[in-house]
């Protein structure tokens, strides 16, 4: 006896597994982390949810603080500060002695 497979439900079952548009926000998301922030295909994808979401959103945070302080650096709106006695580097006798500096500080 041969049984005919038939469908119990016509309609197309869009309430079983994900979206393209949610595994395209996922995929940018990984290739996100990937490429600004140094992380593994694997390290991005074993991550929970919540927290791959909170990564992007710091790392995008992080991005603009430093380009905000580029743009500040080369619009020549930051203040330039001089080397002088006060704010020198110190150099330890050790190196002075090595490199024949005299002593600072």
């Amino acid at each position: 006896m041969i049984l005919k497979e038939t469908w119990r439900f016509r309609l197309t079952r869009t309430f079983f597994g994900l979206t393209d548009e949610y595994m395209e926000n996922v995929y940018e998301a990984f290739f996100f982390l990937k490429y600004a922030g140094g992380w593994s295909f694997s390290e991005a994808y074993n991550l929970p949810i919540g927290l791959r979401k909170w990564f992007v959103e710091r790392l995008v945070r992080q991005l603009e603080t430093e380009r905000d302080a580029i743009d500040k650096a080369s619009s020549g709106s930051g203040r330039s500060q001089e080397l002088t006695s006060q704010n020198q580097p110190h150099m330890s006798p050790q190196l002075a002695q090595r490199f024949g500096a005299s002593k600072s500080g």
